[in-house]
């Protein structure tokens, strides 16, 4: 006797050809499933922890697809979204026990994860009203910057973002989400605006750092992010900066001098990228697993250094798996905070804000 054959309702209705039988796809993901969850129970297969973490990410990827395409023809029966759901509750997870054994470089990895959200993201779905401005009145636009005004709970507000890109073209038009001089300067004249009209400012980092070169440096990169970081600091509205992926160096810091400085739970946030460090500390890129633990880069280290104020939780498995959730979450701790900020009058929000910069980086050692 023959398996039955199933088709979706949307092939039925258009009179297509039967599909690939739907319970052999099914039983094919189950089997898939079943071997990425057996080999990182056994911890067998790979090289390394953030090997294993990373292939198995691919793979539960690849599973979220073919999981995706039958949901697509289960049309009305409800056995087999009863199995679909078993399924995706399965991949969920494997997802957070991934993340409950995660470590700095693996989080590393999360947050340059290229379906992670980025600022344009993040600002769709929290703000209404977005308008973006262009140009530092100076030498040009800088599209690795985004810039522009938008209302947060119907309050007019100001926003600056490194913005990254997913496909080719866009990465090259984005250039990799490393600002020149000019995308510094735009940002400043953003914040000005806002200091002019009283607006409260948001900005979010993500980004390997400032781009390195030579015309950068022509134009004076390092003179625009220190002009940045002094501004920022004497800027007279609350500001709150969010970690959502990278922070690099000075040119994550270019627009992070903040009242609030938030994090993403899988984001990081250092002076250089894990790889620079182990190239020059051990001469080998290679030990960049190493210098990641080393350097206490994750959002729970800085956050136990006092150099970021709050961890934004994200989705199970990171803000990638659910762009929508992770803007939710966001969204409530952004009004959280600038909720808190409004009620201190101007000068107070200025002390505090140069005390906490300037208080980093202190360490006691008692010596008996």
């Amino acid at each position: 006797m023959k398996a039955p054959k199933y088709r979706s309702s949307k092939a039925q209705q258009k009179g297509a050809p039967p599909v690939a039988n739907d319970a052999l796809v099914m039983t094919g993901v189950e089997f898939l499933l079943s071997m990425v969850e057996s080999r990182w129970a056994s911890k067998n297969g790979d090289r390394g922890p953030s090997e294993r973490g990373e292939r198995t990410y691919q793979e539960l990827d690849k599973i979220d697809q073919q999981i995706a395409r039958l949901q697509d023809v289960a049309g009305a029966d409800e056995s087999t979204r009863q199995e679909i759901q078993q399924l995706r509750d399965r991949v969920e997870a494997l997802r957070k026990e991934m993340t409950s054994h995660f470590g700095a470089w693996e989080k590393t990895e999360l947050a340059r994860h290229p379906q992670r959200p980025y600022a344009l993201d993040y600002i769709e779905r929290i703000f209404t009203d977005w308008s973006e401005l262009h140009g530092d009145r100076g030498f040009g636009d800088d599209p690795a910057l985004v810039c522009g005004m938008a209302r947060f709970h119907g309050e007019e507000v100001m926003i600056v973002g490194h913005q990254k890109a997913r496909d080719t073209k866009q990465k090259v038009y984005r250039n990799f989400g490393m600002p020149n001089p000019e995308g510094y300067r735009k940002a400043l004249r953003v914040m000005k605006i806002a200091e002019k009209f009283g607006r409260p400012l948001f900005t979010f980092v993500d980004t390997p750092g400032a781009y390195p070169g030579l015309g950068a440096e022509e134009r004076g990169q390092a003179e625009a992010i220190a002009r940045n970081l002094r501004e920022m600091v004497r800027l007279q509205v609350p500001i709150v900066t969010t970690i959502t992926g990278e922070g690099g160096s000075g040119g994550a810091l270019a627009i992070a001098v903040a009242d609030r400085v938030l994090m993403m739970e899988n984001s990081i946030y250092a002076v250089i990228s894990p790889e620079g460090c182990a190239s020059i500390m051990w001469r080998d890129p290679a030990k960049k697993e190493l210098a990641a633990q080393a350097m206490r880069i994750t959002a729970e280290d800085l956050k136990e250094l006092g150099c970021i104020d709050a961890i934004v939780p994200e989705p199970e498995g990171g803000a990638h798996v659910d762009h929508e959730a992770a803007a939710l979450l966001l969204d409530a701790a952004l009004h959280k905070h600038l909720s808190e900020l409004k009620k201190n009058p101007v000068k107070e929000l200025l002390d505090s804000r140069y005390t906490k910069f300037r208080n980093m980086a202190q360490f006691l050692q008692v010596e008996d």
